[in-house]
């Protein structure tokens, strides 16, 4: 029998001691601290880390498009048989950029010019790198539409971007990257902005595309449900450096690193209802200054008194799996490393809501055939359908859906910020909604407060931390003195977990997760009963994620108050969450109890909702097949469906006829047929 030769993977990309420096303020910053990488021909690699990591930086470098104010300071980034570090003409990167290695970016709105046609901007590409011109290069720009899933391309050519949905885009963005056919693609960070139904058709899409055009992909990402989704290999990144480099199930199921350890132990997913979730103490260290020994030591619950003096080198788990800690030294002590396993933590959450049920039974909001309306009143938009729903005093009711499904309206409608054009609102037994006197009103806006998706977007630039958070003392109680607010601001920041001096600083000045923690002191200071949060964590990191789910709940479980979170999110949902009602195009197709929800989701949009959350599970995520939501099947406002209670407290929007399947489906997964 002939011994079968190990083919040895072709490097296509080798960084070797890479060292990025960047001029800031006078101070030379150190963003990327000797990192060295290989990359592999037609492999997809991961690059995870916290916001700050080097991830993009890294990155950007093997374009050459990094600020004007950064640099390569020593290193080699070889290419081609060229060592591209040391590219100096902006003519050797025109030839290299777009050509062999190509970058999609995170934002795709601010990608485009909204300007031009996408047809016009695909075929720039085209005209520069392969000279494509005239009827040859519009038939190129169909075809490459064509690939990346845009139907009729022959007419959507001629549209601008504003004419498309955020993931269709995302997908003209792709489509730019790949006219030229290039070698490597970089994805930074390509799916945040998207719902997670659109961002499982993108990921798809990647996968496809990689394929057809031989390509080698590099993900820069911060969620990990993604990476199990699509990589081969992972490389996980802490201050400028890469800390664990292994394959995607090596990564998963046998982390060697603490600072893995700590990422994937801040997952949502192994939280325990009515737990705080393992967060990451501290902050990362100030690349402004030289670092000792282990970057993440003074973070690290393991770390010994070397990691403080002495940088550790790689040592090798196994040939393609390797980490950069002391602790995989043959003479440090043994630790066992934290439980991560992802379907542990499901059926323990699963155990623990049967076990411990939470009873409400003051209705605190009543929402009450909820329509809102935008535009004329001749042809109007209607964002809120016929929408009723209760929610109790304590309870943290969730409310998720794609982007446009009306979540946000109802939050607002709320707030009262969109006025309803049919229905009503209760709060406390009273209405709020329509015109209301001004002793109500004055009330309701100290008693209802919401948090904002966008920290930065939704604080004063302008203004300090001292005047952002006691804005609407100063409107709703004038009558204190400047010593009495000032007291109040720094007992607020003290409760979010912010120092008293910081109340003297400008919101630029934070991290986005203090910068959401100064919205919620914001929120908190009006001493209120109920709290919209709409979107919270959604633009920040995994670690960052979990201070702020703590930061609610415990503020929750110290004051009594009541959450209507707004996300979608159902990972987050599904730890935070008591209930949980579905919204589809303004109109909720599901209500019931979390697990109740997870366990048995009986409305097809629901189910697609599930099937197409990223779960940082390698041996799920690379064989789970999606269910595809068909809203034609479901036209509300021909087939009249009602609300109806299938099981006690969970409600489906179903005509007759689906009432009877829902009912036979649940009879058979409970085994009582």
């Amino acid at each position: 029998m002939e011994q079968q030769t190990k083919i040895e993977p072709e490097v296509i990309l080798c960084v070797k001691d890479l060292v990025v420096k960047f001029s800031l303020r006078g101070q030379e910053l150190t963003a990327l601290r000797g990192v060295s990488m290989d990359l592999y021909r037609g492999e997809s690699l991961a690059i995870v880390g916290e916001s700050g990591s080097g991830k993009s930086v890294f990155c950007k470098s093997f374009i050459g498009m990094l600020d004007k104010n950064g640099w390569v300071e020593s290193g080699e980034i070889w290419y081609g048989g060229t060592d591209i570090a040391k590219y100096e003409k902006s003519e050797d990167w025109i030839r290299l950029r777009g050509k062999e290695i190509a970058i999609v970016f995170q934002d795709p709105m601010t990608s485009l010019n909204p300007l031009q046609t996408v047809g016009v901007q695909i075929r720039e590409a085209l005209e520069l790198h392969q000279g494509l011109r005239g009827v040859a290069a519009q038939e190129k720009v169909i075809e490459i539409l064509s690939d990346v899933g845009i139907l009729e391309p022959e007419k959507r050519v001629k549209d601008y971007p504003h004419q498309f949905s955020g993931g269709m885009r995302q997908r003209v963005v792709i489509a730019i990257a790949i006219a030229c056919n290039p070698k490597i693609l970089i994805c930074d960070e390509p799916t945040t902005a998207l719902d997670v139904t659109i961002q499982a058709q993108i990921l798809e899409l990647l996968k496809q595309l990689q394929h057809k055009y031989n390509l080698t992909i590099i993900y820069i990402t911060h969620d990990l449900g993604v990476v199990a989704n699509v990589a081969d290999r992972v490389a996980v990144m802490y201050a400028g450096d890469i800390v664990e480099i292994g394959t995607c199930e090596e990564v998963f199921e046998t982390p060697r690193h603490p600072y893995t350890w700590a990422l994937l132990s801040s997952l949502p997913q192994l939280g325990v209802k009515g737990e705080p979730l393992y967060s990451i103490e501290g902050t990362p260290p100030n690349l402004f200054t030289e670092i000792y020994g282990d970057a993440f030591a003074p973070r690290n619950r393991y770390a010994m008194q070397i990691d403080l003096l002495e940088r550790p080198p790689y040592f090798e788990i196994s040939p393609t799996h390797k980490a950069r800690t002391w602790l995989l030294d043959p003479r440090a002590p043994k630790v066992t490393p934290p439980n991560t396993s992802i379907a542990t933590a499901i059926e323990r959450n699963a155990r623990h809501a049967r076990e411990v049920k939470k009873v409400f039974g003051e209705k605190l909001v009543e929402i009450r055939n909820l329509s809102v309306h935008f535009g004329n009143s001749r042809k109007p938009f209607v964002a809120v359908n016929n929408v009723s729903f209760d929610i109790y005093k304590g309870e943290t009711f969730g409310l998720v859906g794609e982007s446009g499904s009306g979540k946000t309206t109802i939050g607002r409608a709320i707030v009262r910020i969109n006025p309803p054009a049919k229905g009503e609102i209760l709060y406390g037994g009273k209405r709020i909604s329509g015109k209301i006197g001004k002793e109500l009103d004055h009330a309701i806006t100290q008693k209802i407060q919401m948090i904002f998706q966008d920290p930065m977007a939704s604080l004063n630039e302008r203004a300090k931390v001292d005047y952002i958070v006691s804005e609407g003392l100063i409107n709703i109680h004038p009558e204190l003195s400047k010593a009495e607010r000032e007291d109040r601001v720094q007992c607020a920041l003290r409760d979010v977990g912010l120092l008293p001096e910081f109340a003297s600083r400008f919101p630029h000045e934070f991290s986005g997760g203090q910068r959401q923690r100064i919205g919620v002191a914001r929120s908190l200071i009006m001493e209120p009963e109920f709290i919209i949060a709409d979107e919270p964590i959604s633009a920040l990191d995994v670690s960052i994620r979990a201070q702020v789910l703590n930061l609610l709940s415990a503020m929750q479980q110290q004051r009594g108050l009541t959450y209507l979170f707004i996300s979608h999110d159902l990972s987050v949902m599904r730890f935070i969450a008591d209930r949980i009602a579905v919204i589809h195009k303004g109109v909720i197709v599901e209500l019931s109890d979390t697990e109740e929800l997870f366990a048995h989701p009986l409305h097809p949009y629901t189910r697609a909702l599930l099937s197409a959350i990223p779960l940082p599970n390698p041996k799920s995520e690379k064989s789970k097949v999606l269910e595809v939501y068909d809203p034609a099947i479901h036209n509300y406002t021909v087939d009249k469906p009602s609300w109806v209670e299938i099981r006690p407290k969970h409600f489906i929007m179903c005509n007759e006829h689906e009432c009877a399947l829902y009912r036979k489906k649940l009879a058979r997964e409970n085994g009582e047929a």
